[in-house]
């Protein structure tokens, strides 16, 4: 059996059908291109994950968490100290596989004030230089604290670009960058002088908005419909990369001389430490490394275990089994609707047999084998599948192209090879599948009664 002839036969047999070949591989089209669509969104779903989990410090970070005390210690909960100063330093000087710690003291209910215009922080933190490799911040313009800011608690603050934005404008809307760096704005009342800006934090797809709004003419920008393709451009902001923005950064000795002790404002004096976070000098020996944060901890918190560890690594797990849950079900919802285009292709390949019972009977009366006829409706039912999945394959690019508009993921889409590959190679294994019963049905057909056939 020449499998080029039979090719050739199967694509005759297309074009000479053509608008129920259409009809019979829009079952394939639909099914491929619906498997590409959600394998690119989910892809573009884990980049988006993946991306805020390095914004926010990346794998080698670990956060101390408060929590509450085991039950056979409940007798000493009063005594629980909590995370202090004193925590970062026993572990900088008894805990060498931790790298890099970073104590943080926060304040909720900010609001920040300049002239008319105010602003609330995501974040408002008094932290130490370490705060920048322990969440990645990079300072744009200006500087970071020093040693003299903390020891004399001087009012000066480091602030993202959401902030900038809120209080000075835009660069975006007024048409050029600001650097408010020596400007002095009120925190609660409080006056501060900003002394460094971070750099702007975005995920690629709204790098890739932006930089194509900026390229816009200015009418066409000024327009809701089209500017940035942007009607929903807010909506497609990563949160991690919002809230790094929407930072403002003090030193940790301000903020507790002027907004945690009890200088003045009648609070109790807290010196606990919002958040204490550690970063491991090797991933490889990340147990070892919070084995021995956890003996440090232990004899600085008396012995009570009132604390935990919350490793990136838990994330990466979280995060991972959400993308295999979200592959499952769409690739099971992708599945039937290949199947249903196979049931397809069966139903008109049968049709197609009776109306060539006589073309096949010749065919055989003349020598053709059982095994040819059925390897030549094998392969005119692969050819239908083949086509649909090579039409399903440009579909989908479309596809994704309008789901950029329509996603509400923080991410664009991504087509992946693997994602066609799969989708166009169980287009075919489906059209074999769909091609065996209708196969079998005309290899099976008697010659003689076949030349008889009306």
């Amino acid at each position: 059996m020449n499998f080029g002839n039979a090719i050739a036969v199967g694509l005759r047999e297309v074009w000479a059908h053509k608008f129920r070949s259409v009809l019979t591989m829009l079952g394939i089209i639909l099914g491929v291109s619906s498997l590409i669509a959600m394998s690119a969104l989910i892809k573009g779903m884990e980049n988006g994950m993946k991306e805020a989990l390095i914004a926010l410090g990346g794998l080698d970070k670990v956060l101390v968490r408060d929590q509450d005390v085991p039950p056979a210690q409940a007798h000493l909960a009063d005594q629980a100290v909590g995370k202090t100063i004193r925590d970062v330093y026993a572990l900088r000087r008894s805990a060498p596989l931790i790298r890099v710690v970073s104590p943080e003291m926060g304040l909720d209910r900010v609001l920040i004030t300049r002239g008319g215009k105010r602003t609330r922080p995501e974040e408002f933190v008094g932290a130490w230089p370490a705060v920048l490799e322990m969440n990645l911040h990079t300072v744009e313009h200006g500087r970071f604290f020093t040693d003299l800011d903390e020891d004399l608690a001087n009012s000066v603050c480091v602030i993202g670009t959401g902030i900038r934005d809120r209080l000075f404008g835009d660069p975006d809307e007024i048409g050029r960058e600001i650097v408010p760096i020596g400007e002095v704005i009120n925190i609660n009342g409080l006056p501060f002088t900003i002394v460094g800006m971070f750099a702007r934090y975005e995920s690629e797809s709204d790098r890739r908005e932006r930089e194509l709004a900026k390229n816009q003419p200015k009418e066409i920008q000024t327009n809701g419909v089209a500017r940035s393709r942007g009607w929903n451009r807010g909506s497609r902001s990563s949160w991690a990369f919002s809230r790094k923005n929407r930072t403002v950064y003090i030193p940790l000795n301000t903020m507790w001389v002027k907004f945690r002790s009890a200088s003045g404002s009648g609070q109790v004096p807290d010196p606990r430490l919002s958040d204490l976070d550690i970063k491991v000098a090797n991933l490889d020996l990340l147990e070892k490394a919070l084995q021995q944060a956890r003996n440090v901890l232990m004899i600085t918190h008396n012995g009570i275990e009132d604390f935990t560890f919350q490793t990136q690594e838990d994330s990466v797990e979280n995060i991972n089994e959400t993308i295999r849950s979200a592959r499952l079900s769409g690739g099971l919802i992708s599945a039937i609707s290949l199947i249903v285009g196979g049931i397809g292709i069966m139903n008109i390949m049968l049709a197609s047999i009776t109306e060539r019972v006589r073309e096949i009977g010749i065919r055989k009366s003349v020598g053709a084998t059982t095994v040819a006829v059925f390897i030549q409706i094998l392969v005119e039912s692969s050819v239908v599948a083949m086509l649909g999945g090579l039409a399903g394959l440009v579909v989908s690019y479309g596809v994704v192209q309008l789901l950029m508009f329509l996603s509400p993921t923080g991410n664009l889409p991504v087509i992946t090879a693997g994602a066609m590959a799969t989708a166009f190679l169980f287009s075919v294994l489906v059209g074999m599948l769909a091609g065996l019963v209708p196969a079998y049905k005309a290899s099976r057909l008697d010659p003689i009664q076949a030349l008889r056939f009306e």
